[in-house]
């Protein structure tokens, strides 16, 4: 298989198990994110992200979710578990995907493509939960940020995406 030229050559497996192909995003703003429900960072991002998506979906972004567990041991519930957590906790409506490792060999293939097409401070490789990318509508990573950068404080970048400065 050629490389991947954007986010939107990859399919995915959501918290059910089903392929999201993530071509169906095109033309969307992205921000995506490996979460944990046990993490001291867990109630402020959850709930700015809740925030973020509720004032910007309408205009074209999508919040894409991925739990991952290795950090820390901090998400080591079932997809199930974890949506139900979300979705009653944060009253999160932003998708929820299937748990992934984001470094090392196993790391899934999209969160490759996203450490590759950004570095932060430490090369690639990412350093805690709640890391965060912005993906422009063409499936482009434009932004990299770190775990404690709170998602209300990078709306100018995504709405200058979104293309309401």
């Amino acid at each position: 298989m050629a490389a991947a030229s954007s986010l939107h050559d990859f399919t995915v497996k959501d918290a059910s198990g089903k392929d999201v192909d993530l071509s169906t995003y095109k033309g969307k703003v992205l921000l995506i994110v490996n979460v944990a429900s046990q993490c001291g960072l867990t109630n402020s991002n959850y709930t700015e992200l809740t925030q973020l998506y509720e004032m910007y979906k309408d205009q074209g972004l999508e919040i894409l979710a991925f739990p991952c567990n290795q950090f820390g041991g901090q998400e080591p519930g079932t997809s199930e578990e974890i949506v139900q957590f979300v979705c009653t906790r944060f009253t999160a409506k932003f998708p929820i995907f299937d748990k992934v490792d984001v470094n090392g060999e196993d790391a899934a293939p999209i969160y490759k493509f996203l450490k590759s097409s950004k570095t932060g401070p430490f090369g690639e490789n990412i350093k805690w939960n709640f890391a965060k990318f912005l993906v422009d509508k063409q499936g482009h990573v434009t932004e990299r940020y770190a775990p404690t950068t709170y998602p209300l404080s990078i709306q100018k970048d995504i709405k200058k995406l979104l293309g309401s400065c």
